[in-house]
C-alpha cells in the first residue's frame, strides 16, 4: 500500500507536534543549525513512516526487510517499504532531505526522487524566510518539472511533495514551519497541500 500525501503530512505532524523529536527539530530550525535539522528531520520521517505501517531505512536507521540490509537504499535519505512476504519490492515512500541553500542541490534532489518509482516521493528543503518558499517551488517547477516534458510527467506513478521548512511562525510549530506543496502531474504545477 502506498501512502497518500495527506496521510504522510498527518503522520508527520503527529510525530513532531508536542514531542521531544519535534522540540529538537524546532530548536535546530530556529537556530539555523542545518546538520541537526537534518538529523532530527530524518528521525521524524522514519517515525512518520512507522505510523503509516511502513518500515523505513535512513542514516542511523538500518533496515533488514530486504535481502540486503542497508541504512540507505539507492543513495536516498529515506526509503520506506510495506511489510509483505516478498523479498524484493518497490518502495512505497522515498524522501530526500536537502539542507543546503543552493538551488542546484535542491533541484538535483527533486530530479533524483522523480527518477525513482515510488508511491510517494517527498523532498524536504529549507529556506531562512517563509516568503522564499513559494519562490523556490515556482523555480523548481520551471527548472525541473518543465524540463521533464509533459509526456514524462503524465507517465509518473504516485505523488510528489515538496516540503519547505522555514524559521517563521515559531508559535505554530510544526504548521507554520513547513509549507507543503503537491505536484499536479497533469498541469506540472505545485499546489499547496
Amino acid at each position: 500500500m502506498n501512502p497518500t500525501s495527506q496521510a504522510f503530512q498527518t503522520a508527520f505532524h503527529s510525530v513532531v507536534n508536542g514531542t521531544e523529536a519535534g522540540a529538537m527539530l524546532r530548536e535546530a530550525s530556529l537556530e539555523g543549525k542545518l546538520g541537526p535539522w537534518t538529523k532530527h528531520l530524518t528521525a521524524s520521517c522514519v517515525q512518520a513512516c512507522e505510523e503509516l505501517s511502513l518500515r523505513a531505512s535512513a542514516k542511523g536507521h538500518k533496515l533488514d526487510l530486504l535481502p540486503v540490509a542497508r541504512s540507505e537504499y539507492l543513495s536516498l535519505d529515506v526509503v520506506a517499504f510495506p511489510e509483505t512476504g516478498r523479498k524484493w519490492r518497490f518502495p512505497s515512500l522515498i524522501a530526500e532531505l536537502e539542507n543546503r541553500q543552493d538551488f542546484d542541490f535542491i533541484a538535483y534532489s527533486l530530479w533524483k526522487i522523480l527518477s525513482v518509482r515510488a508511491g510517494l516521493r517527498v523532498l524536504f528543503c529549507y529556506r531562512n524566510e517563509e516568503g522564499k518558499a513559494g519562490e523556490l517551488v515556482r523555480k523548481l517547477k520551471t527548472e525541473v518539472i518543465d524540463a521533464l516534458g509533459t509526456q514524462s510527467r503524465l507517465e509518473m506513478d504516485g505523488e510528489t511533495l515538496v516540503v519547505v521548512g522555514t524559521r517563521t511562525e515559531s508559535g505554530t510549530f510544526p504548521y507554520g514551519f513547513f509549507s507543503w506543496w503537491r505536484l499536479n502531474a497533469g498541469t506540472g504545477i505545485f499546489n499547496p497541500l
